[in-house]
């Protein structure tokens, strides 16, 4: 709807909804050439954020990390100039610090609700860039705005969000195993920075290989819709990646379960295998339903109900987050 054709009488409601998404790693953590990180990622929809924000009398947020989305509220209204509050509920939400993006996706969802209820046309990568969201990676804001599979071309000197420079289509019939670990969380917030501070440089033959890897094997494998080149690009991707941010996160892969699981898919002649950002989600890129459903029942049977592994079928989502508004007469009044 034009928000600009409402009355004064009347108010929005808005309701934004976004999907988790696959961080498959990056392409020049060093920056060589000037641009810093890039990365390869995927937008999938084994999990979503969903936030309803309406007009109130103060700020308030309800639901599941309600608390951080006050804080992503209170911030885009600061920005935005808007006097009045809001009435933030989070009806759902991505797992948090599981290599899923579920901050990134929070902040842009909250933030562009925010912005439909103040009657603002601010792009997500204005409200990233307000949330400070998308410092080393633009693959959330991509997903956000057209999901599918994700590349973006790194942080240059100007410090913007990165702009994503290659986006397709995946496959539908393709799907992608998620493995989990039910124990543990990736690194993030200051352990993450801290992290970043202390890896060795990014040798500059490496990050051309995983360039070249990238242009000529992985998107147009994708394009082509064959999976051999795509899952094998992505695996040496994963392997080069992996050892090189091991000192920070213990291993290639930060839980061992996760990384027997995916050594046993690895066995059955699966090549596609990685981890998700900081993990500990592993993941397993696989030809179909058929493949995927029977992997899924081998591996419970075989890690049993005792492991701290948690298994699920996603596939990709190859459009963008679902934004909706509608006029309320209704101002959401304070609790008492």
């Amino acid at each position: 709807m034009n928000l600009n054709h409402l009355s004064a009488e009347q108010h929005v409601c808005a309701v934004v909804e976004s999907r988790a998404r696959l961080h498959l790693g990056f392409l020049d953590v060093s920056g060589s050439l000037g641009r810093r990180f890039g990365s390869l990622g995927l937008s999938i929809d084994a999990f979503s954020t969903r936030v309803r924000v309406e007009p109130c009398s103060h700020m308030r947020a309800d639901g599941p990390d309600a608390e951080r989305a006050l804080r992503y509220a209170r911030r885009m209204a600061a920005e935005l100039g808007l006097e009045d509050g809001v009435a933030v509920t989070v009806e759902t939400a991505i797992p948090g610090h599981l290599g899923l993006g579920s901050g990134t996706q929070l902040a842009l969802a909250v933030g562009r609700a925010v912005a439909a209820v103040a009657g603002s046309d601010v792009t997500t990568r204005d409200v990233a860039g307000a949330l400070q969201r998308g410092a080393r990676s633009g693959i959330g804001i991509g997903a956000f705005d057209d999901g599918g599979f994700l590349v973006d071309s790194g942080v240059g000197e100007d410090g913007r969000v990165p702009p994503v420079t290659a986006r397709l289509a995946f496959p539908d019939d393709w799907r992608v195993l998620l493995v989990m670990d039910a124990r543990g969380q990736g690194l993030h917030g200051e352990g993450e920075a801290e992290a970043f501070r202390r890896l060795p440089p990014f040798p500059r033959e490496l990050a051309a290989h995983l360039c070249h890897l990238t242009l000529m094997q992985i998107l147009p494998g994708i394009e082509e819709q064959r999976l051999q080149p795509v899952a094998e690009g992505i695996a040496e991707l994963q392997r080069r990646v992996g050892d090189h941010f091991a000192p920070a996160q213990g291993g290639r892969f930060t839980s061992p379960a996760v990384a027997e699981a995916l050594q046993w898919i690895e066995s059955l002649g699966y090549a596609g295998v990685g981890q998700s950002s900081w993990g500990p989600t592993g993941f397993a890129i696989l030809p179909g339903e058929q493949d995927a459903a029977a992997i899924l029942a081998e591996a419970r049977r075989r890690f049993g109900d005792l492991s701290p592994l948690r298994f699920r079928v996603t596939g990709a989502v190859n459009k963008g987050s679902l934004i909706a508004c509608e006029p309320t007469m209704d101002i959401v009044k304070e609790r008492h």
